[in-house]
C-alpha cells in the first residue's frame, strides 16, 4: 500500500506559477511510477505528466509541454510539479497518483492522492 497526500495548490493569476508537491509513504515511493491527473468539473481526469521510477524520464501532456516541470526525490519520497505561466484552462483538481506501469491512463493508476484544487484567475 502506499498513501499519497497532495499540497501546494491555491488561487493564482494568469501568468504565475504553483509548486505541487506529492509525499508518498507506506511501501517505497520509488518502486513506482508517478503521475499528475487533473480533472476539471463536468471533464474526465486527464494525464497531464508522469515520471518513470529513477527520473530519469518523463512524459508530458502537449497542453503543458515547456511550462509544467515534474521531478522526484526518492530520498523524501515526494514527487513535485512546477507549474509556470498558468492558463484559465489548467483550472483543477490535480491529483497525484502510483502505478507500476508507465502509462498515460488512469486505470493503470493503482493509488491516489485525495487532490489538490488549482485555480487561475483571469
Amino acid at each position: 500500500q502506499v498513501q499519497l497526500v497532495e499540497s501546494g495548490g491555491g488561487l493564482v493569476q494568469v501568468g504565475g506559477s504553483l509548486r505541487l508537491s506529492c509525499a508518498a509513504s507506506g511501501r517505497t515511493g520509488s518502486d513506482y511510477v508517478m503521475g499528475w491527473f487533473r480533472q476539471a468539473p463536468g471533464e474526465e481526469r486527464e494525464f497531464v505528466v508522469g515520471i518513470n521510477q529513477s527520473g530519469g524520464y518523463t512524459s508530458y501532456a502537449d497542453s503543458v509541454k515547456g511550462r509544467f516541470t515534474i521531478s522526484r526525490d526518492n530520498a523524501k519520497n515526494t514527487v513535485y510539479l512546477q507549474m509556470n505561466n498558468l492558463k484559465p484552462e489548467d483550472t483543477a483538481v490535480y491529483y497525484c497518483a502510483a502505478s507500476t506501469d508507465a502509462s498515460t491512463r488512469p486505470r493503470s493508476y493503482n493509488y491516489w492522492g485525495q487532490g489538490t484544487q488549482v485555480t487561475v484567475s483571469s
